[in-house]
């Protein structure tokens, strides 16, 4: 018996040193199938529990968001016109997006609409299985029982939600937090700066440029695809600061607990000014509202490493083997 109590001790530390240390940093996910397979890429945000924006680290612009008690992942880039065009393909209905193609960035959808597209991202990987509960423009609240309660009770949310909108502070941390620990500070730019990003004002992956102040180059048609969407933050997101406005999950409150509340923006776009891409721009509008500048990217729960669910495992069989060896 103390033989195999020993075992499952050193199973255990075992585990939950990789899971510790061996955590994904990317991983692409895959929908739908045939002509219509869309894949969206996620990077990891650790150092969880670290604390909301101090203003700690030599930049201007902080504000009071980012603080994120649990891991999770955001996705690399926003969501683009060919993902909700095979998503429709694939079953999404009442999705209306606006004039732009390809792999640039789907707009002119409303907080709902970006809702429902999360919903079926959901109930691809588990059917039936939805973040919110939404018909049309409106949504019903989750009772609290089947809410979501990491960090915080949030109503919007569903607590089995695998995919889901980013809360203004998953959004904020993985834009403008610093990634080198818990402890760490922010950076002012979602490019990892506290300086303005270079105005990549078409497109490009450049470091510390981003896709913004298109208005002084005589109000270009398009955004830039969502691939080429300027330099990366800290965690490795492209494209939250330009391009285009982001929704966010949250109330301007933060509070989550009416259907119709304004919900946060953030990010600025390829037409917008420097004012909106630093840590304390944010504006908060009717959920039911569209704009053709307004897109959207979604975050997810952490994906467990394939590489420790692999080890774990033979440690698994080490235990056991030793059991058998202790009757």
């Amino acid at each position: 018996m103390t033989q195999l109590i020993h075992s499952r001790s050193i199973l255990t530390a075992s585990a939950a040193v990789l899971c510790a240390f061996l955590v994904p940093t990317a991983h692409a996910d895959v929908f739908g199938s045939g002509a219509n397979t869309l894949t969206l890429e996620f990077v990891t945000i650790g150092n969880a529990g670290n604390t909301d924006d101090r203003g700690a680290g030599g930049g201007l612009y902080s504000t009071p968001y980012g603080g994120v008690s649990y891991g999770y992942r955001m996705g690399t880039y926003e969501i683009s016109q060919d993902a909700i065009t095979k998503a429709t393909a694939g079953g999404l209905a009442n999705v209306v997006t606006g004039p732009h193609t390809g792999n640039e960035p789907a707009a002119n959808m409303s907080w709902f609409q970006a809702a429902a597209f999360v919903n079926w991202l959901n109930d691809q990987r588990t059917p039936g299985l939805k973040a919110y509960d939404v018909a049309g423009n409106s949504m019903t609240l989750w009772a609290s029982v089947d809410a979501w309660q990491a960090g915080g009770e949030n109503l919007y949310r569903h607590k089995d939600a695998y995919y889901f909108l980013p809360s203004e502070d998953e959004w904020y941390k993985a834009a403008y937090h610093q990634n080198t620990g818990v402890n760490a500070d922010y950076w002012d730019y979602a490019t990892g700066s506290n300086s303005a990003p270079i105005q990549a004002l078409t497109d490009g992956t450049l470091a510390g440029s981003a896709v913004y102040n298109g208005v002084e180059a005589g109000f270009p048609a398009d955004p830039a695809d969502v691939n080429l969407a300027g330099g990366l933050s800290a965690y490795g997101t492209m494209g939250q600061n330009g391009n285009v406005f982001e929704w966010q999950e949250s109330a301007f409150d933060g509070i989550n607990n009416w259907e119709f509340d304004n919900r946060a923006i953030r990010g600025s776009s390829w037409l917008g000014g420097v004012v909106y891409l630093r840590s304390s721009g944010s504006d908060y509008i009717p959920p039911i509202l569209s704009n053709f500048d307004i897109g959207f990217r979604v975050a997810s729960v952490p994906e467990p490493s394939s590489t420790v669910l692999m080890i774990s495992a033979g440690l698994l069989a080490i235990a056991r083997r030793r059991r058998r060896a202790a009757l």
